[in-house]
């Protein structure tokens, strides 16, 4: 497998590597912790062994990627990114874009100050040469938009204050939030089957389009193609739904070092609302902050939701009916099966995507899945709706 975000492409055969690998990739493995801060036991080694789990498993948490042990795409792209710092390298626009740990601080910085470089996502794109551009005019240097030792003096004499906490996207993004429609009719959605959901892709997928929504749904996708038709369909949501890895539910947002999207936090605290844990448990659903590829490369507020393998029977919840105030367009039957006008042409997917059609029939699916099923759907629309009506404070 060749791992592949952008800019980073790693010509590392065998991904991912676990438990027992061996060869020149494990060392390479070994070598990327150890430069990272979080060395397996002998750096040389070529052999992924306990200790290599280990390592990986600290490194996975501390970048917020999913902590399993496994060095898959999203761990080797983290690996390599984390072993660029800002003066390593000049930092420019092109194609492909320039990815990474010095991309990420110089957003950062440029963010903090007030010039708007985007999201602190490490992909050096057009916002970031904007506010490139903008600092080194408002500091008297050359406005070329490349960011090497002259720009780096710049920032450093600028000290704490270009460190500080605030960054100008998160500001930028809440505007957004609140300047939005408050109506579900015509909002563009993008749901994507990541893998052991489809009944509740198809399912959720229906309750929204049933209410006026514009709806894309991407299956048998890698991640980075699902983002970039989320992108391409200029989604103003996105919602990933996925079996969980690690057999436990949670819901997470981007989140990285100097910036979280506000929006993507939102929409998953309403979700945890109205969601909740399992029955077994009775626990909230975890809400977590991660730097997943697949939330870094969405352009809109985005969540990725996993769900126990077999999704529980949940906590009641008000209906989506409830939710939309009044609104009793929501169809009311298992199959919900959506509209059957078609989009506009400019509302249609790509060819890689493809809109709901009717979830299966409930008799095709054990009867408490497909109870299951359906109000894992109603309470999903629901957070939608909620995110919809309700901008983040």
């Amino acid at each position: 497998m060749r791992a592949s975000y952008g800019a980073v492409a790693v010509s590392v055969d065998g991904l991912p590597l676990v438990h027992g690998a061996s060869g020149d990739a494990v060392r390479d493995l070994h070598q990327r912790l150890a430069a990272a801060g979080f060395a397996a036991a002998n750096s040389a080694a070529t052999v992924f062994t306990d200790a290599t789990e280990v390592a990986l498993r600290r490194f996975q948490a501390h970048r917020g990627l999913i902590v399993d042990g496994r060095c898959g795409p999203d761990s080797w792209t983290a690996l390599v990114e984390a072993g660029y710092h800002l003066g390593d390298r000049l930092l420019y626009l092109r194609r492909p874009m320039l990815r990474g740990d010095d991309v990420a601080e110089l957003q950062r910085r440029l963010g903090a100050l007030g010039f708007d470089a985007g999201r602190v996502d490490g992909i050096l794109g057009p916002d970031t040469e904007r506010a490139l551009k903008d600092f080194q005019r408002n500091v008297a240097l050359t406005t070329d938009a490349v960011g090497g030792p002259d720009v780096i003096a710049a920032l450093d004499r600028l000290g704490v204050k270009a460190n500080g906490p605030a960054n100008v996207a998160g500001i930028r993004e809440r505007e957004k939030l609140g300047r939005a429609s408050r109506e579900l009719a015509g909002c563009r959605i993008a749901l994507a089957d990541l893998g052991g959901v489809t009944d509740l892709v198809q399912q959720l997928g229906a309750e929204l389009q049933g209410m006026g929504a514009e709806l894309q749904i991407t299956t048998d996708l890698d991640h980075p193609d699902h983002a970039r038709a989320a992108n391409d369909f200029g989604a103003e949501l996105f919602l990933g739904l996925a079996s969980s890895p690690d057999a436990s539910a949670r819901v997470a947002y981007f989140s990285t070092a100097g910036f979280e999207s506000i929006g993507g936090h939102h929409l998953a605290e309403l979700l945890r609302g109205q969601c909740g844990g399992g029955v077994d448990d009775g626990g909230d659903l975890p809400v977590t902050g991660m730097r997943l590829g697949l939330l870094r490369e969405t352009k809109m507020p985005a969540i990725v939701w996993h769900l126990e393998p077999e999704i529980p029977e949940t906590r009641a919840t008000a209906s989506v009916h409830d939710a939309e105030k009044g609104n009793t367009s929501s169809p009311s039957s298992p199959s919900c099966p959506p509209s059957s006008a078609d989009p506009p042409s400019s509302a249609r997917p790509p060819s890689s995507a493809r809109p709901p059609s009717s979830s299966r029939p409930a008799s095709s699916m054990p009867a408490d899945r497909a109870i299951a099923v359906q109000q894992a759907a109603r309470q999903a629309a629901a957070a939608v709706i909620a995110w919809i009506e309700t901008p983040p404070a």
